[in-house]
């Protein structure tokens, strides 16, 4: 068939088509409604919202010899809950010693327990508020400015024995009866602030509510519902990147490591990480998100995946000292705080991740005036007080320009 024979049919074809257009009469009225059809499969949005969390003891279905692991570091301990009147059963419980509670109450009447793990111990009422003063009494920031709330463990390092300290004592939130708790956001799974009158367990003393207290297997990897129905169709989220740990691990401003009574304050360690070459590594380089420091350093094993020494090999291959020190005693000094220290050994309980040391600085610390408010932050650099004096005291004591003459050239070789 020629084109001429084609274009002219489909001519044909096109003026047929407009007459029977022109002759069609006006639209009837509409039938009736018939049956649905099937449902079509969700969209990957509606999956996404329909994620539900799940709790840790579903992972460890799968991932029992994971969460065995996990569940011997800090991070799920970070809030617990009393039940049946009992104190929590913490890992290395032994170790610590038994948590005594503030004067007047017992373990009735405590509802939740915030830290036990390691550091400290803080306590809520059956309202949920932290308790600030005596049972029965509401409290009062004048009449209870003595009143020893916080159990911090002993601090071997630091000379100081398990005992009480203050914590806002006698203190309220404003237009409360108690001291609010809201601090779901870092110590929970699942937190959530909205609607703003919701309260955990329907307990006042509460902001927000949570899937589960603690920092969960879901904290980090996001609600589990789907995968766990399928496991193959639905991957968790998997985030590596330090700035995920940084949601928690800092106070503020990255730009800024806060301090206060001569220590850097606890939960600073993204900050400090911030303000050297060492922000450009993931934390999980050097951490196992699933094992802590602390259940590592409590069997015996090495407490990070990598050390020092395999990128900084030729500074260990040198150091000009008479003992064989090792890297995190000058480097990664406890400059911070968490419970107990002692600025006199300008000794904390926690180890900073600001790593170098500038050795011609003393000082650790600065204060920036705002107004009538002055603030102590931490230079980006270890001085020597805390890098060396925390050994150097006492008997070992030295002065400024020993120091400074013993840390210069610390680590070159001798020709």
């Amino acid at each position: 068939m020629s084109k001429k024979t084609i274009l002219i049919l489909a001519s044909g074809v096109l003026l047929l088509a407009l007459a029977l257009a022109g002759c069609a009469g006006p639209a009837g009225p509409q039938g009736p409604q018939g049956d649905p059809g099937p449902a079509g499969p969700p969209g990957p949005a509606a999956e996404a919202m329909g994620a539900e969390y799940v709790g840790s003891a579903a992972c460890s279905e799968c991932h029992q010899e994971l969460y065995d692991t996990f569940m011997m570091s800090g991070h799920p301990w970070k809030l617990n809950k009393v039940v049946d009147g009992k104190q929590p059963d913490y890992p290395f419980a032994a170790e610590r010693g038994e948590i005594s509670l503030p004067e007047g109450y017992t373990w009735d009447d405590i509802s939740y327990v915030i830290g036990g793990y390691n550091w400290k111990v803080r306590f809520m009422d059956q309202n949920g508020y932290i308790i600030t003063s005596p049972k029965g009494e509401a409290p009062d920031a004048e009449a209870h400015k003595e009143y020893k709330n916080q159990w911090n463990y002993a601090n071997e390092d630091a000379g100081k024995d398990a005992g009480f300290v203050l914590y806002k004592s006698g203190n309220t939130t404003k237009d409360q009866p108690g001291l609010v708790y809201d601090c779901g956001t870092c110590h929970t799974t699942g937190y959530s602030a909205w609607p703003p009158d919701a309260h955990q367990d329907g307990l006042e003393g509460i902001k927000g509510t949570w899937a589960e207290p603690g920092i969960q297997c879901e904290a980090c990897h996001g609600p589990g519902g789907q995968h766990a129905e399928d496991p193959h169709g639905f991957a968790l989220q998997v985030e590596r990147s330090s700035a995920l740990c940084g949601e928690c691990h800092d106070r503020g401003a990255q730009e800024f490591v806060d301090a206060k009574g001569g220590f850097i304050q606890h939960h600073e360690q993204y900050e400090e990480l911030f303000q050297s070459k060492h922000i450009a590594i993931d934390c999980v380089v050097c951490h196992d998100p699933h094992t802590g420091v602390i259940q590592l350093r409590e069997a015996g094993k090495q407490t990070t995946r990598t050390q020092c020494e395999n990128c900084h090999w030729r500074e260990a291959r040198y150091q000009e000292h008479t003992m064989n020190i090792e890297c995190i005693q000058c480097h990664m000094p406890k400059v911070g705080k968490n419970a107990q220290g002692n600025p006199d050994t300008f000794t904390g309980d926690i180890r900073t991740h600001l790593m170098a040391i500038d050795p011609e600085q003393i000082g650790q610390f600065y204060i920036v005036k705002e107004g009538d408010v002055e603030k102590t932050y931490a230079l980006s650099q270890l001085g020597l007080d805390y890098a060396c004096r925390h050994c150097h005291n006492g008997d070992f004591a030295l002065t400024d320009e020993e120091l400074i003459e013993r840390a210069k050239g610390y680590h070159t070789p001798e020709e």
